[in-house]
């Protein structure tokens, strides 16, 4: 009743479509990648300080696009850890690269709002080097519901309901700041190991920028690629359409696969 009463809501309000960068169908594209991912690996590698003050330990994931690294931030007492995310472009196009810069700064800072709720990851940092584009936020320790389940087993109805109590909160607050997630799944909220609070990462819109940085001509029509994961993802936004209702699907699908541990594929 609760979701579908918020999906009501919700229905009115729409935003323009994401999507995910396949992987660079030019060879020289993947080479520039590979280049830019041996940069930062080299600071892993070497010990020395990204950017003079981040200290590269690991990769934590890959995807088309672009890599997540664990490091930690030597400036700061403690060196705290953090999360760098490199996304890359697959263009050469100067003018392509400038637009997208600053679309990149536009949806960095929006992000950077999201970082007032203590369920969203604070955005540290956010800068471009040699044509490719970083993010760095807080490091947010724990196991996420996907690993919770693999590891206890299914949930029940009495937890799936204090799920939603929890986590319908934040979901609400990221759409009044009119950003939609795209991409909500067990394995992107994340249970903190320090407090149990449930918190909602990687969203699918900060990958929104990368999408259309080739296509130069202002009115023509913007060429998309889904941004999700299927099964979790309705099928507006398999259309290339997602709305705020969107999330609340995703978020009843993961409820399914909470109460039956099994994934909706």
């Amino acid at each position: 009743m609760l979701l579908a009463r918020y999906g009501l809501l919700a229905l009115h309000f729409i935003l323009s479509s994401g999507s995910m960068p396949q992987s660079p169908s030019n060879p020289s594209d993947f080479r520039d990648s590979q280049v830019a991912m041996a940069e930062i690996n080299h600071y892993q590698s070497s010990g020395a300080l990204f950017r003079d003050r981040y200290r590269v330990l690991k990769v934590l994931g890959r995807g088309g696009f672009g890599v997540t690294y664990l490091a930690t931030n030597a400036s700061l007492p403690g060196e705290p850890k953090c999360v760098i995310k490199q996304l890359c472009p697959k263009t050469q196009n100067a003018l392509s690269l400038e637009r997208a810069k600053v679309r990149f700064r536009r949806e960095a800072r929006a992000l950077a709002n999201l970082g007032s709720h203590f369920q969203v990851p604070q955005l540290l940092d956010y800068f471009t080097t040699n044509g490719e584009f970083y993010l760095v936020q807080d490091y947010i320790e724990g196991e996420t519901l996907a690993q919770e389940v693999r590891r206890r087993g299914r949930q029940s109805e009495a937890k799936v309901k204090r799920f939603l109590q929890e986590i319908l909160p934040v979901v609400q607050f990221i759409h009044r700041n009119r950003i939609i997630h795209r991409d909500i799944k067990p394995s992107n909220i994340i249970r903190c190991g320090r407090d149990s609070r449930l918190v909602l990462i990687d969203f699918g819109a900060v990958r929104e920028f990368l999408t259309d940085i080739d296509n130069t001509a202002y009115f023509q029509p913007q060429t998309t690629q889904f941004v999700g994961t299927p099964g979790f993802a309705p099928p507006e936004q398999l259309a290339l359409r997602p709305c705020y209702a969107s999330d609340v699907y995703a978020l009843g699908m993961t409820c399914l696969y909470l109460l039956t541990g099994r994934s909706p594929i």
